[in-house]
């Protein structure tokens, strides 16, 4: 019988993602990435990869921004793997644009993806976290959650949305041995910011007090620390892993 713990990472096969199911898996829990639907061939490749290291991670496509895609995701884990003991909502993206220059569209899509999916998928677990009495509940914010940042209303709003989630969240789930925290990563060393023009990079660095980008390992670690089964006293709480880049 096997009694690992299952952890499902939404946004899995990402760079911060992976970096979190190979720390979940190291910590001994049973893994499942999921990813979105149309990103099928990818997830594959992503999947074969890891095995190739050691690493036998189950993958499930959904659609996080959709409530009743988020439904089917878990209720077809739950009758495959089991039950969700650790929930990391790390799905998300950017359509950057200045407010005067932005889209319904654009507005929306980053509202559903990175603050609407939280609630559909974290929906789908607590019960049966209060009835077992345990979960880790973990929410992937982001620093321009906290700081905002040009070009960014429709992130900064949906990140800084976490943030008020995790806490009203933690508040109900408190006394069921359910804990719920979020982490702020600032920027972090993946194919999406190696992709940015070097002179771009450049300057972001220069914004950060330690000099260079956060690397995926190092946000991976701080979600660890949240969902080790021994952290069970801190809930609420949002972790900033940004090298100084905002204090708070």
């Amino acid at each position: 019988m096997n009694n690992k713990k299952i952890a499902l990472v939404t946004g899995g096969t990402g760079g911060i993602g992976s970096a979190i199911c190979i720390a979940l898996a190291d910590q001994g829990r049973q893994v499942i990435a999921g990813y979105f639907t149309p990103e099928a061939e990818a997830a594959l490749a992503w999947q074969q990869k890891h095995r190739e290291n050691g690493y036998d991670f189950e993958i499930i496509a959904s659609d996080v921004s959709d409530y009743e895609s988020s439904r089917k995701m878990l209720r077809d884990i739950e009758n495959t793997i089991g039950p969700v003991d650790i929930l990391v909502n790390c799905a998300g993206i950017t359509r950057d644009k200045t407010l005067r220059r932005m889209t319904p569209e654009q507005w929306d899509s980053v509202m559903r993806t990175n603050l609407d999916s939280a609630f559909n998928v974290t929906r789908q677990v607590v019960e049966h976290m209060t009835e077992k009495g345990f979960g880790r509940i973990v929410n992937i914010s982001s620093v321009n959650g906290q700081k905002g940042q040009f070009g960014q209303a429709n992130y900064s709003a949906a990140k800084a949305g976490l943030h008020g989630f995790t806490k009203a969240v933690a508040q109900e789930l408190a006394g069921k041995g359910v804990t719920v925290n979020s982490v702020s990563p600032g920027y972090v060393k993946t194919e999406m910011t190696d992709a940015i023009p070097e002179d771009v990079r450049d300057s972001i660095v220069q914004q950060v007090p330690m000099g260079r980008m956060a690397l995926p390992d190092e946000i991976a670690f701080v979600v660890s620390f949240l969902t080790d089964d021994r952290n069970t006293y801190m809930t609420g709480a949002n972790l900033p892993v940004n090298g100084g880049m905002y204090m708070s």
